[in-house]
């Protein structure tokens, strides 16, 4: 009886064992197979804009090193949001993903009506590429560097507008954030996008605004807008004579728009691992820091998951607060 009970208990440990390696070999396997089919790239911005260049950049080389199809699906509407509902929604597989941007951190700030959390229903993957944000001014303007407007703001309360691509857009929030951090007291100007803006900026008929890199670069190339500072730690490689804010005397103060891809939450960390593993390799391809140059902005430093997902939460908190002093309501 002993020795059958014996027999027993080493064939129950064999099994469990057996249960065990099968088990952490799992993800393994996972990441072995990964991909085996298409893979989804849901891009909730137009096709043709930067968003989905970038994204099709992304997708062709991840084809490419990975050998199956990264098919860029442009799920437009609300911001962004109805797209990364989508991907929050879907099966945790690795096959269906989001490529967006800040505007992501920016819904969440504000609180606007969204069917999942950004934060507990998306995984961070991959920060791709990022871009500053460039303070411009009509070049009849008599304010030439950014302590003249800090100067003339603060001689003439409410005299001075300042323009963005519409309430909760990043040119908004950064134009809070720079009236917030210097008690300036200037009038917002919503617009239905970033080309109405720099339309009446370049006729002057607005006094500032932050405008997004790649919109701005070519009009301040062209000499029709002029730069007096861009929101980025280092200056820009396209406008190498326009200083950073900190250089312009605005310490701390750094606003770049993102562009990263995000996965749903409880997707194998396997599965993660291997593209982060990739997406590295793309992000020191000098052909795609070219193409994110030319589109104003630059390629992100090859990084962990963890990494994006703390500059994430940072952002986040930053943009809470704006929100919070400015009291901006979504629409």
């Amino acid at each position: 009886m002993h020795t059958t009970v014996s027999s027993l208990r080493r064939a129950l440990n064999t099994l469990l064992l057996a249960s065990s390696m099968l088990l952490l070999c799992q993800p393994w396997a996972q990441a072995q197979s990964y991909p085996n089919k298409p893979v989804r790239l849901i891009v909730p911005w137009p096709a043709g804009g930067l968003v989905d260049g970038a994204a099709r950049q992304l997708g062709t080389r991840l084809q490419n090193s990975l050998g199956q199809p990264f098919v860029v699906e442009n799920k437009l509407g609300a911001g962004g949001n109805i797209g990364a509902d989508q991907v929050a929604k879907a099966s945790a597989d690795g096959y269906t993903l989001l490529f967006t941007t800040s505007a992501l951190t920016i819904a969440t700030a504000m609180r606007a009506p969204m069917n999942f959390d950004a934060v507990k229903d998306l995984e961070r993957v991959a920060l791709v590429a990022s871009g500053p944000q460039v303070l411009v001014v009509h070049p009849a303007s008599k304010i030439n560097s950014l302590q003249d407007l800090i100067k003339v703001a603060r001689a003439n309360p409410a005299m001075l507008s300042y323009a963005s691509a519409g309430l909760g857009s990043p040119a908004h929030l950064t134009g809070e954030l720079l009236k917030s951090r210097l008690n300036l007291f200037v009038v917002h100007i919503p617009y239905t996008g970033a080309p109405a803006a720099i339309i009446d900026q370049m006729a002057g008929r607005i006094d500032y605004q932050f405008a997004n890199a790649a919109v701005a670069l070519p009009q301040v190339k062209a000499g029709k807008l002029r730069a007096l500072a861009v929101t980025s730690a280092q200056r820009m490689p396209g406008l190498p004579q326009v200083p950073t804010m900190a250089e312009a005397g605005m310490k701390d103060f750094e606003v770049e728009q993102w562009l990263g891809l995000l996965a749903p939450k409880g997707t194998p960390v396997a599965v993660v691992d291997k593209l982060v593993g990739e997406i590295n390799k793309v992000l020191m391809q000098e052909d795609f820091g070219l193409a994110m140059t030319n589109a104003g902005m630059h390629s992100a430093k090859p990084g962990k998951p963890e990494a994006f997902d703390a500059f994430f939460k940072q952002e986040l908190g930053q943009w809470v607060k704006v929100v919070k002093a400015a009291d901006i309501k979504p629409e």
